[in-house]
């Protein structure tokens, strides 16, 4: 078991513009071969985005999703997520843009004086997310935004546990400057993984031009 620190983060004290989708911009380069194949790997359990700053990570998230009808959750994360209680309830609250009532006991434990084992918690949201399932829809996303800032140990545990037992109506997108510390290898090995590298979000010369004009 694992716990949750004292500090309690209640929903009126998160910023809500973390939880808004960055706007695409107006003036862009159009990506679909990279949209189609962002959409083709949302069969799996993860999506990892992953290549340095100004390769154009959270722009593509931003086209596909709006190209998409698929429900979307999307926390923008900082250096303050690094804290359990907080983080969590930042992700709870991606869900409930999705669907409202998700959630809401794990939310209630977060908010509580002696909050429970994270183990627990995770325990609860997978369980809440299983008997929501057909109101759910056939697929929600949620994206966690520059994860690289995310260094506690407890956090990567956390979303290791629940990526490894979550329903399949949920898929996660981590984009990322840097690979994070989560078992890759056993997602790649079992086909539950789609990897975006810097190789892959390069501009072919088509889209250089297109850039350039």
């Amino acid at each position: 078991m694992w716990y949750l620190p004292c500090k309690v983060f209640t929903v009126m004290e998160l910023l809500k513009t973390k939880l808004f989708m960055p706007p695409v911009p107006s003036e862009m380069v159009h990506r679909p071969r990279l949209v189609e194949r962002l959409l083709d790997g949302f069969k799996g359990k993860l999506t990892l985005v992953s290549a340095p700053p100004g390769f154009g990570k959270t722009t593509l998230l931003s086209e596909c999703f709006s190209l998409s009808d698929l429900p979307v959750g999307w926390v923008s994360l900082d250096d303050d997520d690094n804290d359990p209680s907080r983080f969590w309830t930042y992700f709870i609250s991606a869900l409930q843009q999705i669907h409202p009532e998700v959630g809401e006991s794990a939310m209630e434990m977060l908010e509580s004086p002696q909050p429970p084992a994270l183990e627990t918690l995770l325990t609860e949201l997978i369980n809440d997310l299983a008997d929501c399932g057909d109101s759910l829809g056939h697929l929600c996303v949620v994206v966690l935004d520059d994860y690289h800032v995310i260094d506690d140990k407890s956090i990567q545990k956390g979303v290791a546990f629940l990526i490894d037992r979550m329903p399949r109506q949920l898929h996660v997108v981590i984009s990322t400057r840097v690979d994070p510390p989560l078992p890759l290898a056993r997602l790649r090995a079992r086909g539950q993984l789609s990897e975006f590298r810097a190789g892959d979000l390069r501009f072919t010369p088509e889209e250089a031009a297109a850039l350039l004009n």
